[in-house]
């Protein structure tokens, strides 16, 4: 039984999924910039709806969306979001993103993702597991193509994934006319290789901001630049 995680202002039950909160998505919710003040969002593949409510504490927006195919993941969700004081802005759809692109003519001011990372075999992860995070299941190529259809003319969008896809994924992300405006890599400290890439991207060319983000100086001892980063959201920060 996995207990609840507790954030500052909800809490994320995740009993029912296979999918647990972790660094990466806290990382997204925390980062993506919302200076254009979206009004709608949409998060592809909420999970527990972790990156949607962290939006939702974060933004004005009106309306904020997530997609979730996977059954116990998206009933986690709805049961996270009625329970938030952000219930009446948030609703997840039960449906896969291919589904989703078909049917839906809304455009969205932010679209963002932790998109499924394992590009190799699904080796001894368990199935459920391995649903919701290995790429078989949502390309690259289907989440920037889609990402395209239903991103409105001046909105943008936020990933984080691995470092070392970085490269083919904007190779990818250009063949949809979507160029990064802000990238922050990130290390576990300061001596381990970079892990992953925080996008941001829009449909108009810009000057790209870089930087980099460390987030421990050894183990449990976090870097200013990571707690400045997270301390809306977690507990002890």
């Amino acid at each position: 039984m996995s207990k609840p995680f507790q954030f500052k202002e909800f809490t994320i039950q995740q009993d029912k999924t296979a999918m647990k909160v972790g660094t990466d998505g806290v990382l997204l919710g925390a980062w993506a910039d919302l200076s254009n003040k979206p009004n709608s969002i949409l998060d592809i593949g909420t999970g527990t709806g972790l990156i949607a409510l962290q939006l939702a504490q974060r933004s004005e927006s009106e309306m904020i969306d997530a997609l979730e195919i996977e059954p116990n993941a998206y009933e986690q969700a709805v049961d996270n979001f009625e329970n938030s004081i952000w219930g009446d802005r948030l609703f997840c759809y039960h449906a896969s993103l291919q589904e989703f692109v078909n049917e839906m003519d809304e455009k969205y001011d932010l679209i963002i993702s932790n998109p499924p990372f394992y590009t190799d075999t699904f080796k001894e992860v368990e199935l459920k597991r391995a649903t919701a995070r290995h790429t078989t299941d949502l390309s690259f190529s289907e989440l920037l193509s889609a990402t395209a259809k239903l991103l409105s003319s001046n909105g943008s969008c936020a990933f984080i994934i691995p470092f070392h896809e970085e490269d083919q994924f904007l190779h990818i992300a250009k063949k949809e006319n979507l160029y990064p405006v802000k990238i922050t890599r990130v290390r576990g400290n300061a001596q381990s290789e970079i892990k992953r890439s925080l996008l941001q991207l829009r449909f108009s060319k810009g000057k790209l901001e870089t930087d980099e983000l460390i987030i421990e100086i050894e183990r449990h001892l976090y870097t200013n630049d990571y707690k400045d980063l997270v301390k809306y959201f977690y507990l002890k920060m």
